[in-house]
């Protein structure tokens, strides 16, 4: 697929098919393509829980559901995607990575960091997991685990301390499901947003 049409293409999708799973040899190449994220100091400081088996889906769910109410239609409509691939940012690797001779900032001092480059490096990671997953002809969508969900998240599944989940991607082959009613706000005019030479507006 040209790159145009993989990011003309690319959505959030909620509703999968349950009776296909994604093929190993595309799950391996999502996460090889993780791995060409770029990363300060080529630090690469992340980490990446998959998930396939039902049983370790399901607990996902259960750990990270919404005041553990009865499911609604959209939980109902996530949770049969066959692949849950969760990435994980590692700031520890990043502050020893810059304290090393080539970097010189051995006071390890995170005021240092104008924003936190281990959550944005993780984020182009999981970003290339989605385009690649619609280049590969599934459907995708990056959701946040709920405030107050990561201990249990943590313990479910012996994620170490250092390690945080910066989201999660649902991947699988997509099934038929409504409009998101966000999409009628439509994309914002490009002048509204980009600025050339300064700030204008």
């Amino acid at each position: 697929m040209e790159f145009d049409e993989v990011i003309r293409r690319r959505r959030m999708i909620r509703a999968y098919d349950p009776d296909r799973p994604v093929p190993a040899e595309i799950r391996d190449k999502l996460l090889r393509h993780a791995l060409r994220a770029p990363s300060a100091g080529f630090s690469q400081g992340w980490g990446f829980l998959v998930l396939e088996e039902p049983a370790d889906r399901a607990l996902y769910w259960s750990v990270t559901s919404w005041g553990g109410n009865a499911p609604d239609g959209w939980l109902e409509r996530m949770s049969k995607a066959p692949l849950i691939v969760i990435p994980m940012s590692n700031k520890s690797v990043y502050l020893e990575r810059y304290a090393q001779p080539d970097k010189g900032w051995a006071d390890r001092d995170e005021a240092r960091w104008p924003v936190p480059y281990w959550d944005i490096d993780t984020g182009f990671a999981a970003l290339l997991i989605h385009l690649t997953a619609v280049d590969q002809g599934l459907a995708s969508c990056f959701i946040g685990l709920p405030a107050g969900s990561q201990a249990a998240f943590r313990e479910a599944f012996g994620v170490p301390a250092q390690f945080t989940p910066i989201g999660a991607l649902t991947v699988g082959y997509r099934a038929a499901d409504k409009r998101s009613p966000s999409l009628r706000r439509g994309h914002r005019p490009i002048d509204d947003v980009v600025h050339h030479g300064r700030w204008a507006g």
